[in-house]
């Protein structure tokens, strides 16, 4: 009789301890934090706005040391698959098991090196991850959920996905996007025509990139004004740009309301295996950020211009108001 062997299967996302080895200021409200960890040979480069979770003690200065911690806390933020929410089931876990878990967006990977960085915003003591943020040091250990090169189908956590047609592309979001943003933008082909709005915090908060040059990127300092107050107008304009429907023109769209205070904003046009829901359209968006500004994007290019909900990705990634909880 011969013996069947098996392949073992290796799930999307796995988590690992890693350990920081590099910190730098960027700007005055971006910082790089570069980690290394064992298992960072396999972590899949897919670039564009590929997320991945960190596991954060949950006291400051406590250690996430070992991969059995990390994966204890995998439990708890995957126990939503099958059909549950695994955010409702990680968000209403009593606080001593439930680990301080938080999205970032990565920057670079270096498998050979066993590296990853991943850019922070520095925003004060707001909740455990800004005071991480703020407090890192070299030697930290923490965790890391993140996708496997190893694993033969897609990851997820994977955003960008435009159509295979699409005459023009618009990338607007606040500082909380930029590391994504940024992302997208390196990866786009040569001849790729659209815009980029980027709000941030100062003037000096300006990041280099790289973009095609028929994008054209826009940063806007918004200083001690409101969030998104410079955003909201410059994605309006920029519409209008790329657009050939004016406001309230003959294609009105449909959207129902959503209340961000209650309800994550986050619309996203794929299929299970994270492909586009069309193939071909005048005008595809992607924008995330403050979930208020985002919720008025979102009104404004569906209902007010007519853009199919099929081409645009809309994401709040934070509410102004609302603690961030622990």
């Amino acid at each position: 009789m011969t013996e069947l062997l098996v392949a073992p299967t290796i799930a999307p996302f796995r988590a690992f301890a890693v350990r920081v080895t590099r910190i730098e200021d960027l700007t005055p409200s971006f910082r790089r934090i570069t980690f290394t960890g064992d298992d960072l040979d396999v972590f899949a480069d897919n670039g564009r706005d590929q997320r991945i979770k960190l596991i954060l003690a949950r006291t400051p200065g406590d250690d996430v040391t070992t991969a059995a911690d990390c994966g204890a806390a995998l439990d708890t933020l995957l126990a939503g698959e099958g059909g549950l929410d695994w955010f409702t089931a990680w968000r209403e876990a009593p606080d001593a098991v439930r680990p301080v878990i938080r999205t970032y967006t990565i920057a670079n990977v270096r498998q050979d090196l066993r590296e990853i960085d991943v850019d922070v915003v520095l925003h004060g003591d707001l909740g455990p991850a800004s005071r991480w943020a703020g407090s890192a040091r070299v030697g930290d250990t923490l965790g890391v959920c993140r996708p496997d090169a190893r694993h033969p189908g897609p990851h997820g956590g994977v955003e960008w996905a435009p159509p295979e047609h699409a005459l023009a592309l618009l990338l607007a979001g606040d500082e909380t996007a930029v590391p994504a943003i940024r992302g997208i933008l390196a990866s786009l082909p040569a001849d790729a025509r659209g815009e980029a709005v980027l709000e941030i915090p100062h003037a000096a908060d300006v990041l280099p990139l790289r973009a095609p040059a028929g994008v054209r990127v826009t940063w806007l300092a918004r200083e001690d004004a409101p969030h998104g107050s410079a955003l909201v107008p410059a994605v309006q304009a920029a519409a209008g740009r790329l657009l050939d429907v004016p406001v309230g023109g003959d294609r009105p769209g449909a959207i129902e309301d959503v209340d961000v205070d209650a309800q994550i904003l986050w619309e996203v046009p794929v299929d299970p295996d994270g492909e586009p829901l069309t193939r071909s359209t005048e005008l595809y968006a992607w924008l995330a950020g403050e979930a208020g500004a985002i919720k008025t994007l979102r009104r404004h290019l569906v209902a007010e211009r007519g853009v199919d909900r099929r081409s645009v990705a809309f994401m709040g990634y934070w509410r102004e108001g609302r603690s961030e909880g622990a």
